[in-house]
């Protein structure tokens, strides 16, 4: 037989918990969608060569641009491959260390229970 109160263990303090959790994960996933707009308006810049080479993209990684000044240009085919590549992964690695920065911002406050 079981005690008054023991039910299943789920009692009104676990249920306030629960509710906060779903409050504050609403909460994530609304500051996630502004966030994503975010970053679609966001430009990132990659460099290579001094700035010889330039490569821009959105803050979500989606390509905006190239720009190659005229002494790049002057170094080669290969050189330039080489150059554009490079500030590709510049741009790149910017752009994945300011999404893990801003999804680490968005969801710091989040503590689910039984976690």
């Amino acid at each position: 037989m079981m005690s008054k109160g023991q039910g299943f263990g789920f009692g009104l303090g676990k249920m306030k918990e629960l509710a906060d959790a779903f409050k504050k994960a609403q909460q994530v996933q609304e500051n996630a969608k502004k966030l994503q707009e975010e970053l679609e308006q966001m430009e990132i810049l990659g460099e290579s060569g001094g700035g010889l080479v330039k490569v821009v993209l959105s803050g979500n990684q989606e390509p905006r641009r190239v720009e190659i000044s005229p002494d790049a240009a002057s170094e080669g085919a290969e050189v330039l491959s080489d150059l554009v590549t490079a500030a590709m992964k510049d741009a790149y690695n910017k752009s994945t260390a300011t999404m893990r920065e801003r999804m680490e911002e968005l969801t710091s406050g989040l503590e689910l229970p039984g976690m």
